[in-house]
């Protein structure tokens, strides 16, 4: 029995509030923590801070913006303790420059220290792109990649809008200018300016993956009309080396890069979050799959 007048701990009297208050304290504080190491350049994978490390990069979902994996794989190349990097790809590919970015800097980077490419689910057009000037590629013998190819994707709303009895005006200073708006439908002479484009970076595409593979360009002109083929596939056709999972690939990273045993691991790029992100988990809402305004082109 409590003598009257003894207060009580807000503890005892609230303990579903005080529990919730001591997770949100619990998770700014390794919020703030993980905060530091990330300004440190530190990763959570990275436990030990001296000694030969690997590092990781993800190459995950469409590939809209190039510049936090671009950055990392600088910050990877920089550091003389990183001895190897693997690049795990999970990507069905996506907008043109981004990918040529990534694909520019892997190369780069594999001219400093070893890069091994890992195939998820999916490494295709873009993806493949991006991650192809590894020095070995693995990929699972069900993971889908190539679709070595150019899509563009726009909608024309002309002819409905004018059912509403609404009559669509367009105004350019040249022929090619208005190409893809929605307000009109292509003439042949853009469909064939817009198909001229299409087929440049079709070949830039071939270009880069005979140069990084060390194939003969008919050879992979052979292969480059869009289709996907398995890791299976891609071995007999030499767009990837070996069949292997992650950790197979990862032991050969090991190798070529001279570490014995475990290795301390650098991985990212880290994705910055909220604090409420970090309460209550990921309340990420993946756009990808939404297409900017007008028309663009991509390795998809």
């Amino acid at each position: 029995m409590r003598l009257e007048g003894t207060k009580t701990r807000f503890s005892q009297r609230h303990p579903l509030l005080f529990g919730v208050l001591m997770i949100i304290l619990a998770v700014a504080l390794f919020s703030g923590v993980a905060a530091f190491f990330r300004s440190m350049g530190w990763t959570p994978g990275a436990i030990a801070l001296s000694g030969d490390k690997i590092g990781i990069v993800h190459i995950e979902g469409m590939i809209f913006d190039s510049a936090k994996v671009v950055s990392f794989i600088k910050t990877l190349e920089d550091d003389d303790s990183v001895k190897g990097v693997l690049l795990r790809v999970d990507s069905p590919g996506g907008a043109i420059a981004p990918s040529q970015e990534i694909y520019a800097a892997v190369k780069k980077l594999d001219e400093v220290k070893p890069v091994v490419a890992s195939y998820g689910t999916v490494a295709a057009s873009g993806g493949y792109y991006a991650s192809c000037p590894a020095r070995l590629i693995f990929a699972n013998p069900g993971s889908l990649t190539a679709s070595i190819g150019v899509v563009a994707e726009f909608v024309t709303v002309a002819e409905a809008l004018e059912k509403f009895g609404i009559k669509p005006e367009v105004l350019a200073t040249g022929k090619y200018k208005g190409a893809g708006t929605p307000l009109r439908d292509l003439t042949d002479a853009q469909r064939e300016q817009l198909l001229d484009l299409m087929h440049d970076l079709h070949d830039q595409f071939v270009d880069h993956v005979a140069e990084a593979r060390g194939m003969e360009r008919t050879r992979v002109a052979a292969v480059a009309d869009g289709r996907a083929v398995t890791g299976r596939q891609a071995v007999s056709l030499g767009l990837i080396d070996r069949i292997g999972t992650r950790s197979d690939a990862i032991d050969e990273l090991k190798r070529l890069a001279g570490i014995e045993g475990k290795a301390p691991v650098l991985e990212g790029p880290v994705e910055e979050r909220t604090l409420l992100q970090e309460i209550v988990g990921s309340l990420k809402i993946d756009l990808s799959s939404s297409l900017p305004q007008g028309w663009s082109f991509y390795y998809r």
